[in-house]
């Protein structure tokens, strides 16, 4: 597993992540010995949602006010329902996430988290997946959208489900010691 050493990874949530898709990233990242953050438009603590009812409670690190794009090498983007679309109503979030984009910095996105990805305009004519349900969302806003474990353009990494978080995790690290791709190729 390539080594994260000295970058650092900001997680952009909401309250309503899934729970699984934030602390299995983040702990895959931590091992790989990234620094990461969990940043929110909120401070103090934010609730997961564990498939069927609230999760745990987790401690948001920065607040989204208090951080910039610059301060990343990478970001990740965990799905649930709840989080995208409260997310993707923040012009400050959209901002944060576009900037990833825009610079070619790595980014990954799994189930509903691409969602947010809709919002920048910044998809047209990449090749991600997502939540099955996205999919006509995603092809709306002129993405290719496939059907696949875990899909890779350009340092954009995305997943469909918990159940691709290994492949997830596994990419999302590659993606990110590669480091910044050029976002104009």
């Amino acid at each position: 597993m390539p080594s994260l050493d000295n970058r650092k990874v900001a997680i952009l949530t909401e309250e309503g992540f899934e729970q699984v898709e934030l602390t299995s990233p983040k702990e895959a990242l931590e091992a790989a010995g990234a620094i990461v953050h969990i940043i929110s438009p909120q401070g103090g603590k934010i609730k997961a949602w564990d498939h069927d009812h609230w999760g745990i409670e987790v401690d948001v690190d920065r607040m989204l006010s208090d951080v910039s794009p610059d301060d990343y090498d990478a970001l990740v983007l965990p799905g649930g329902v709840l989080n995208p679309d409260k997310l993707r109503q923040n012009k400050d979030a959209v901002a944060f996430v576009s900037a990833f984009l825009d610079e070619g910095k790595p980014l990954a996105a799994i189930c509903h988290g691409p969602q947010m990805l809709i919002e920048t305009g910044m998809i047209s004519g990449r090749k991600l997946t997502s939540y099955p349900s996205l999919q006509t969302d995603l092809k709306n806003a002129g993405a290719e959208w496939v059907d696949e474990e875990v899909v890779t353009d350009k340092g954009l990494v995305t997943s469909r489900t918990p159940a691709d978080l290994d492949a997830f995790n596994r990419k999302t690290i590659e993606e990110i010691a590669e480091g910044v791709h050029d976002a104009s190729e």
